[in-house]
């Protein structure tokens, strides 16, 4: 299993005005993210707003996703990865979209920890064990935040250990607790990804040793993120810090409403298919548009 690393895009769903999933749009921003150079994309995440979606708009999206990309491989001789979401709280779901993943031709399928029915740790684990019979590479999730567990460093230990768990989209927000996963998982499991699931901490993550990010922001700004990663990738961090504080504001504005509401809006202002979110989701306030306006700005994006 080959090491992930570089900069992964959690793609938005698109919408059209009548709430039905803008299809061609879609293709459009996986072209723009295959042309801006990005390392992978990620479909039908949070930020796909994947619970509002049904399985047949889902198996469209990975349809699109799988072929545009396998075709801009073969003709660009590139190797441009693609994950799909296949987090559930209902173990027996995870392992089918999982399933599906794999069926599909995905390179790595996420599966965030169980969200609302707070398993304990040993029915964390089991969970991923579950998954990790499907024979994919698996990206463990951990959003204590959206789902109200965070996975300790000694059970995400645990399930390194499994078959398959080929890293984790670190979205703790706990940079003390990202290192102390590269420091004591990492060191037995060299080829163990430690990924930022947050914009902002993708510069001190990959300083401390980290391997990339899963971001929302490069549905936006892919080109520049990417070179980011890439410096930190190559030990540039200088250029890597510019590129960082340049894009301080709009790490911030990108959340300043929720998430994708916020990225939904500017991706509209700047001309890309975004549209409107399905309910429960809201297009972002009056006053979260004027900050993100003023982001846009200020980082020449």
């Amino acid at each position: 299993m080959s090491k992930m690393q570089g900069s992964f895009t959690a793609m938005i769903t698109p919408m059209s005005g009548d709430g039905s999933v803008d299809y061609d749009g879609f293709s459009k921003n996986v072209m723009f993210q295959l042309e801006q150079g990005i390392d992978g994309i990620l479909p039908l995440g949070t930020s796909g707003e994947t619970p509002t979606l049904d399985e047949d708009e889902e198996a469209k999206l990975i349809d699109i996703s799988i072929g545009l990309v396998r075709d801009w491989n073969k003709k660009n001789g590139k190797q441009v990865k693609v994950m799909l979401g296949a987090g559930s709280n209902n173990t027996r779901d995870a392992v089918k979209y999982t399933e599906r993943a794999l069926k599909a031709g995905a390179d790595y399928a996420l599966v965030v920890t169980p969200y609302y029915n707070k398993p304990s740790d040993e029915g964390i684990f089991r969970h991923f064990e579950a998954v990790s019979k499907v024979g994919i590479p698996v990206i463990v999730y951990n959003i204590q935040g959206r789902t109200g567990k965070n996975i300790s460093v000694p059970l995400l230990s645990r399930i390194a250990d499994l078959p398959n768990i080929a890293g984790v989209k670190e979205a703790s927000g706990n940079i003390s607790q990202m290192m102390e996963v590269i420091e004591t998982v990492v060191s037995r499991h060299p080829d163990f990804s430690v990924m930022s699931g947050d914009d902002s901490l993708t510069l001190p993550l990959m300083a401390a040793g980290g391997d990339g990010v899963i971001s929302v922001v490069t549905n936006l700004a892919p080109a520049l993120m990417t070179e980011l990663v890439h410096d930190c990738l190559n030990g540039d961090f200088a250029a890597a810090r510019k590129i960082h504080y340049r894009l301080m504001p709009f790490f911030r504005a990108a959340f300043c409403d929720g998430n994708p509401s916020s990225i939904k809006y500017a991706m509209n202002v700047k001309g890309l298919p975004a549209g409107t979110c399905r309910l429960p989701l809201v297009e972002a306030r009056p006053e979260a548009q004027k900050i993100i306006q003023a982001a846009l700005k200020e980082c020449d994006l």
